[in-house]
């Protein structure tokens, strides 16, 4: 039995329309659904919800995270 490597980019593109959490740098949590991303770890994210504390701030139907921000 041989186990397929799997790389970032294939589990990326399996989780699209899966519901994520993306954490900056800033310690703000961005929750939503991930629309799409590119090379650069920019993230699209739907029916996004801003998370400051553990504490909901903000509601946005969509939103663009650049991928220098994330947290890795």
């Amino acid at each position: 039995m041989s186990l397929r490597k799997q790389t970032p980019s294939d589990f990326l593109k399996q989780i699209i329309g899966r519901p994520v959490v993306v954490k900056l740098n800033s310690g703000v949590d961005y929750r939503g659904v991930l629309a799409c991303l590119d090379g650069y770890m920019n993230i699209a994210v739907e029916q996004t919800e801003e998370y400051v504390n553990g504490q909901l701030k903000n509601k946005y139907g969509d939103a663009f995270l650049r991928g220098n921000n994330g947290r890795y």
